[in-house]
């Protein structure tokens, strides 16, 4: 009886290819998820144009349970008026607030809390008498309802 050798070939090495399959199976993986880490790295996240290669070792290295460096925009908003407030008037700083809100709508959610807080800073620099007389519809009369809360 008499085999044929190219069928008992194909099905117990089942050639090249499929070798060649399995490798590429294991290796690509390992390639693709290096390649997109080197990627990510690369990226300039910190938005400083000097530094903008950023190594593996270190994003890996560098320190995230320290304080964060950015801050939330209404507390940037809120800082600038409470110094507009001491260097000029109250008045200002209700205006560039209210500027502010119809700018960005987005901060129209924390105007009630940054207008309070002009009040209890105007109390206490131009006392209660005349920081009322600052008072004007800004965000729901706020900065009417800060001056009073300081002032009782």
């Amino acid at each position: 009886m008499k085999h044929s050798t190219t069928n008992q070939r194909t099905r117990r090495g089942r050639g090249p290819a499929r070798r060649i399959g399995r490798t590429l199976a294991l290796v690509l993986p390992v390639v693709l998820v290096l390649s997109g880490t080197l990627a990510v790295t690369r990226v300039n996240w910190s938005g400083n144009p000097s530094n903008s290669v950023l190594t593996a070792s270190e994003a890996i290295s560098s320190d995230v349970s320290g304080p964060a460096v950015a801050r939330a925009p209404q507390d940037v908003l809120r800082d600038k008026l409470l110094l507009e407030l001491q260097e000029k008037n109250p008045g200002v700083a209700l205006t560039h607030l209210q500027e502010a809100v119809n700018g960005r709508p987005s901060l129209a959610k924390h105007c009630v809390a940054i207008a309070r807080a002009l009040g209890r800073a105007a109390v206490r620099a131009y006392g209660p008498v005349r920081a009322q007389s600052f008072a004007r519809p800004v965000c729901d009369t706020s900065f009417a309802s800060g001056v009073a809360a300081t002032h009782l």
